[in-house]
């Protein structure tokens, strides 16, 4: 089982964004929390970050009939690209969103998310954890 983590526009700065938000936890750390979380369920990852809109299109478009499962945390790109959810949708891949924060306390055009629209499941607020959370929702899932 294969697993694409998309992440998208300054989750490359974490540890330097918003650190009251987002904690001091890097993106490099982020990566090897996932790795190992993955590995422990036994499921093969591999990760994709940009802060290009069309650039998370292709690579949702490239994990077409070569990944079991996406999981995605679009970031700002969350309540504004349509182009991100019509690719999720148009590849057909089972998807679960992710937020480092709790969005759903956060400000209100933080509230719509277009990506979700394509996702089986969302994590929110649960930090790194939550992507953890999402490939074992994902591995259940595909079974």
């Amino acid at each position: 089982m294969r697993f694409l983590i998309i992440n998208g526009p300054n989750i490359n700065f974490l540890g330097i964004r918003e650190p009251e938000i987002y904690g001091g936890r890097t993106y490099l750390d982020l990566i090897d929390y996932i790795r190992a979380g993955c590995a422990e369920l036994g499921v093969d990852c591999e990760f994709f970050q940009s802060n290009h809109e069309g650039a998370i299109v292709d690579a949702s478009q490239g994990a077409y009939k070569r990944i079991d499962g996406i999981i995605i945390n679009p970031a700002a790109y969350t309540h504004t690209s349509i182009a991100i959810l019509d690719a999720l949708k148009a590849v057909g891949i089972p998807a679960v969103e992710v937020h480092l924060s709790d969005v759903d306390s956060r400000e209100d055009f933080r509230q719509v998310s277009y990506a979700g629209k394509a996702c089986c499941k969302r994590f929110a607020g649960m930090g790194f954890d939550g992507y953890i959370a999402a490939a074992k929702h994902l591995k259940q899932l595909l079974g």
